[in-house]
């Protein structure tokens, strides 16, 4: 007789995809099927940003130097990065998730919660729900994923990548404590080297040590996310899944630029490229700001210093304008490799024309320009009405960012 319940008090499923962009290369250009793949940001990329399971298994990891990579896999193939298609291609996965149960958390370009608790009745079962989910992935996208559930996120977490690729782990929360007992601290998501370490200093190494340590050390030493730690070392995270996005601290763009550039001509030239890409995406979103970083990296160390506009803008010229100035202040001729300008108080725009801005006719018309233009490039192509100084930047593709989300603010 199956005495297993099929009903949980909270079942949560995580959705992982596996190798994802080397997996979307993989099935869009079959030869490739079968073969150790690294995708790099452009066929002049030298960091591996993902490899195939062919590549995992000689060693290659996201991160590696291609030089490196090729030296443990020889018959590496390299693939330049296509970062609007894969989140076009995670936008339709979403949906999918989304379809099948509304209660998800988006939580990075391949991975999503999913909060089955209340749907669970309609499908049977949490297992048959968490199934319906995992298909509804390979409808969408021909891709496979790996999925773990439990009774909570971080145990979920943790399952999705016992079994990969391809695979399917059902925790049951009544198991969750016991499964977990030897599993070291630091295999969980969100217990970095440095919480590790603290918890070693404390006798913790294995999930199954925290009934030893009492939830005031934690709670002393991290507040309130040390409470939470030691409830998911024992299966028992409280952390519910965020359903909203939240509204952004900061937006920025960085470019890595070619090694050790001395030429003014060309650090303005990638200062107005990023300068056009914050305020392109600042508007997109309807929003402002007043506040930038604007930063140089040299060989040593980040050469920057923050910039205050005389009001809140997303026009892209007076960031420009203002970093300029301030290029004199921070950068003294050394050799510049990356460069990085953040909108640090984004709020929403104002609804309304300021009545007392000194040029109000031009402030109307400069925003009727943007919106143009912005609708130019979204149907035809970033940067098809661009700065004549834009026609020389840099042909390294856009790269997508690890917290993307379909709705969110953080884009490519």
């Amino acid at each position: 007789m199956n005495t297993t319940p099929t009903h949980w008090p909270r079942a949560i499923a995580l959705v992982d995809m596996n190798a994802f962009f080397a997996s979307v290369e993989q099935r869009d250009f079959p030869s490739l099927l079968g073969q150790p793949v690294a995708v790099t940001n452009g066929l002049r990329g030298s960091c591996v940003i993902t490899s195939s399971y062919e590549a995992r298994a000689r060693g290659v990891h996201t991160g590696m130097h291609l030089n490196e990579a090729r030296h443990l896999c020889p018959n590496i193939v390299q693939r330049p990065a296509r970062p609007e298609v894969y989140a076009a291609i995670s936008t339709r996965i979403m949906q999918a998730l989304h379809d099948v149960c509304p209660d998800m958390e988006v939580f990075s370009v391949d991975e999503a919660f999913i909060d089955i608790t209340h749907c669970q009745q309609l499908y049977g079962s949490p297992t048959e729900a968490a199934r319906l989910l995992k298909q509804a992935v390979y409808r969408a996208s021909g891709l496979l994923c790996s999925l773990g559930l439990s009774g909570d996120r971080t145990t979920a977490k943790y399952a999705a990548k016992l079994n990969k690729p391809d695979g399917f782990t059902v925790i049951p929360p009544w198991e969750a404590r016991e499964r977990l007992r030897h599993v070291p601290v630091t295999e969980l998501c969100g217990i970095g080297e440095k919480i590790g370490q603290f918890l070693a200093n404390h006798g913790v190494r294995y999930c199954g040590d925290m009934e030893k340590l009492p939830i005031s050390v934690l709670a002393r030493r991290f507040g309130n996310p040390g409470r939470r730690i030691w409830y998911m070392c024992q299966g028992e995270d409280p952390e519910p899944l965020h359903f909203d996005v939240a509204a952004p601290k900061s937006i920025g763009h960085g470019k890595v630029m070619p090694p050790n550039t001395r030429s003014r001509q060309v650090i303005l030239t990638y200062l107005q490229h990023m300068c056009s890409k914050v305020g392109a995406r600042l508007r997109r979103h309807d929003f402002e700001a007043r506040t930038f970083w604007f930063g140089l990296r040299s060989e040593r160390d980040w050469l920057g210093e923050k910039i205050r506009l005389s009001s809140f803008s997303s026009d892209h010229r007076h960031i420009y304008q203002h970093c300029q100035q301030k290029l004199n202040h921070i950068w003294k001729g050394e050799g510049i490799w990356q460069i990085q300008i953040t909108a640090l108080d984004p709020r929403p725009a104002a609804m309304q024309m300021d009545m007392f801005a000194s040029e109000p006719e031009q402030l109307a018309r400069d925003k009727q320009l943007h919106l143009t233009m912005d609708k130019i490039n979204l149907r035809y192509g970033e940067f098809t009405l661009s700065p004549a100084r834009l026609l020389g930047r840099s042909d390294m593709p856009n790269v997508i960012a690890p917290t993307w989300k379909p709705d969110g603010y953080q884009h490519i």
